[in-house]
């Protein structure tokens, strides 16, 4: 959601921080500012709007001092303008801060210092905080004791970056439930919500956990646990991740670079988890009972997998949203349980709560992440990296198809450890998973087709995506992806589902688009093709069945592929399908409005 960027050292404050937020803009804001400090006062500007406006309205590449924080805010409380844009300041304007997360008490706290005295001027929930810690400091012995003292009276989640005038070298950090990674240099140090964020300046990295903060200055670090001030020794790790990966290298999106990056990620996928799925194999073998969770994109990957363990391992998981799982399954967690949890970031709120609930319980936790050193690989048990690499459209895509690589490769597994599959069928889906990428490459061959259907489509105001079996996620999939950037109304469904109700939405020239590839349910997905055609629908498939070739309208030719295999290459041409449609009609496709690349409250 909102990102946080801090720095401290010699280069001039506001550059840093500016091409950090920059760098931040993947996660969804309304608004942004940056305060700096130097001998005198801290700076402070800010406004809503985009990066690029602000830069040139208030003028931020101005702002002296060597030491400073900035934040992209996503509105939770308070409407995105001016007055509620971070960073907020207490009522001296000594003490400044930022904030990603919720303050669940907020109000509570507000009505207890406007009795005091104190003077607000924002909707936010995140100004209370600065006013607390100017409350604590009239009886703290230090600034430290009185942050500490503040923040422990908070209810709810919270990644910080706090400012105070009175201390000019240094800066604190700090995280509950909201991420945040500090950068490690020679002679300055960051902080932010996200590793690109500074990239450019160190690959030397501490993640944070919950309930820890960080004061920090240009040639020191010091991590503590909040509840108590103890100082915590960390490792220091290098990201494995490079700036030319954050960089668009001639695309003219991320989303289009990392749509074309899936071959060389699924690659990576593969050759990174060869001896990680059989050591995960081998100590999920005896869970019976399974839990898939996730959200959004993550979630449609889990859905491929249950397909995948049932075929093959004979293993039956319950797929639920992590928003969902803790009020609908509680009950049901115990020692015996498997949770698989999928996300991306490591840092998906609902996505970690159920992971926690699912650890309080007893239960065994295998996540599947992209981002080395996340929240989420700090809970599991056990964790699968993914090898994406770094993703900054908004839009997940090639993080999906690798989600989907490691489910494969681990359902594979354990149906060898089980003895489910006979070695010959594994060996096969083996072979054709090392084929995927070059399977993707032949289909990113129709990106030009692709954006020359889409401009026949681009006045279209609602999509339907059908599929059968293993293909309903990727049906599911593909509408998820057009209403995320284009904001065209689609549905993805069970084709089997349309003449249960849907099939009353459909009228003449209404796009109906089929994942069919070649498999025992074609047959009958061909039926309803043909059941949508005749009532007006605009029909478009993606097979390579000749049988596609008469009944379509369009026909998206797609090569051969095992029917468990294919949600790799077939989710491609409906992710660049998107993409078209999205820049044909003057959107962005990296910064959908409303949506935030990884989402850090419930």
């Amino acid at each position: 959601m909102c990102g946080i960027i801090g720095y401290i050292g010699e280069r001039p404050a506001c550059e840093v921080i500016v091409k950090g937020l920059k760098r931040l803009e993947y996660r969804g804001y309304d608004s942004a500012g940056i305060v700096t400090g130097d001998e005198e006062a801290l700076h402070i500007r800010k406004g809503a709007g985009r990066i690029d406006e602000l830069v040139e309205r208030l003028k931020l590449l101005e702002l002296p001092g060597k030491r400073g924080i900035g934040h992209t805010r996503w509105a939770t409380h308070g409407v995105p303008n001016d007055i509620n844009a971070h960073p907020h300041t207490d009522c001296s304007g000594k003490v400044a801060l930022v904030h990603n997360g919720i303050i669940e008490n907020y109000a509570e706290i507000r009505e207890e210092l406007l009795a005091k005295g104190h003077r607000f001027k924002s909707d936010t929930d995140t100004e209370v905080i600065a006013h607390l810690i100017e409350e604590e400091l009239k009886s703290s012995e230090s600034f430290e004791e009185a942050m500490r003292k503040a923040l422990l009276k908070l209810k709810g989640s919270f990644a910080l970056g706090i400012i105070y005038a009175e201390e000019p070298d240094r800066l604190y950090f700090v995280r509950n439930e909201s991420p945040l990674v500090l950068g490690i240099g020679d002679g300055e140090n960051f902080a932010a919500s996200d590793v690109p964020a500074f990239l450019e300046y160190t690959n030397r990295v501490i993640f944070l956990d919950d309930g820890e903060y960080a004061v920090v200055g240009k040639d020191f670090y010091v991590i503590k646990k909040l509840a108590t001030g103890e100082v915590v020794e960390k490792p220091v790790d290098e990201s494995g991740w490079t700036l030319e990966m954050a960089e668009k290298s001639g695309y003219p999106h991320f989303m289009l670079k990392e749509i074309h990056e899936q071959p060389r990620a699924i690659r990576d996928a593969i050759h990174g988890n060869i001896d990680a799925v059989k050591k995960a194999a081998g100590e999920i073998a005896r869970y019976e009972k399974i839990f898939v969770v996730a959200m959004g994109t993550s979630y449609h990957a889990g859905l491929v997998g249950k397909y995948i363990f049932q075929r093959l391992a004979k293993r039956i998981p319950i797929v639920e949203e992590a928003s969902e799982f803790r009020y609908e399954f509680e009950d049901l967690i115990d020692e015996d349980t498997l949770v698989i949890a999928i996300t991306q970031s490591g840092e998906t709120a609902d996505t970690l709560a159920a992971m926690k609930l699912a650890k309080k319980k007893g239960a065994k936790v295998l996540a599947i992440v992209n981002v080395v050193g996340s929240m989420a690989t700090r809970i599991a048990d056990l964790t699968l990296y993914t090898h994406a690499g770094p993703e900054i459209g908004v839009a997940a895509t090639k993080t999906y198809t690798t989600q989907l690589t490691v489910l494969t490769m681990l359902a594979i597994e354990l149906a060898r450890v089980l003895g489910t599959t006979s070695e010959e069928r594994l060996k096969e889906l083996e072979e054709g998973l090392r084929e995927v990428p070059e399977l993707v490459e032949e289909v990113l061959r129709h990106d030009a087709a692709l954006r020359e259907l889409a401009e026949n489509l681009v006045n279209k105001r609602d999509f339907f995506y059908i599929g059968r079996g293993i293909s309903v996620p990727t049906a599911m999939e593909g509408a998820l992806k057009l209403k995320e950037i284009s904001y065209i109304h689609a549905e993805g469904l069970s084709a089997g589902e349309l003449k249960h109700g849907p099939l009353a939405l459909l009228e003449e020239g209404v796009p109906v688009v089929a994942v069919a590839p070649s498999g025992k349910t074609l047959d009958k997905l061909i039926g309803n093709i043909e059941e949508a055609k005749a009532r007006g629908a605009l029909t478009i498939a993606l097979g390579s069945s000749e049988a596609l070739k008469r009944v379509a309208d369009t026909l998206i030719e797609m090569p051969p592929v095992d029917e468990l295999l294919s949600p790799m290459p077939y989710i491609v041409p409906l992710q660049l399908l998107a993409y078209h449609l999205a820049v044909l009609r003057g959107n962005d496709p990296d910064k959908p409005r409303n949506l935030a690349k990884s989402v850090t409250v419930e």
